[in-house]
């Protein structure tokens, strides 16, 4: 018997992007399209963001941003991996945004050589998934709220190892 249902997207487009609010945050307003490393990418465009808001923003302000989009953002990966039928596909980017704002503000302030290392740092962790980023990985894999937890979960476990190297650094 052969199989109707749709076949996975293997790589999302701009029409893919555009049709839903949840793809359009998941994929970071058009960072996770990119061919080359998307989760770089989206890294980056965190980066971005956060330099053009970090002048407008309070620590507080910091904190209740990154909670809500942590939220919505949950909700938007959630959605976005299951009209992809991908479980965590790498072009979905909200979770590197989001953890990497959240590195960014806990070692604020910090110069652009201090964010330039936890950048490394971040995407180190993010791409080899060992340890606490595995475990978060393999435990919360799946489509549904589950999986749509798992796919922030890991990023903020690499955030959380990046934090851990500063403020050893540092100490």
């Amino acid at each position: 018997m052969l199989s109707t249902a749709p076949a996975p997207l293997a790589r999302p487009t701009w029409a893919f992007l555009l049709s839903h609010p949840a793809h359009f945050i998941a994929l970071g307003a058009g960072a996770g399209l990119s061919r080359f490393a998307p989760g770089t990418v989206g890294t980056l465009w965190a980066w971005a963001a956060f330099l053009l808001l970090q002048p407008l923003m309070s620590a507080p302000a910091w904190g209740l941003l990154i909670l809500t989009t942590t939220l919505v953002g949950w909700w938007a990966c959630t959605v976005t991996a299951q009209h992809m039928r991908v479980a965590d596909s790498g072009h979905i980017v909200w979770d590197e945004v989001v953890a990497f704002w959240l590195v960014l503000w806990l070692i604020a302030p910090a110069g652009i050589g201090a964010q330039l290392a936890a950048f490394v740092l971040f995407r180190f962790f993010d791409a080899v998934k060992f340890g606490p980023m595995a475990w978060a990985d393999k435990t919360f894999k799946g489509f549904g709220p589950r999986g749509g937890f798992g796919i922030l979960l890991d990023d903020f476990a690499a955030a959380l190892c990046t934090l851990l190297v500063i403020a050893l650094w540092r100490f």
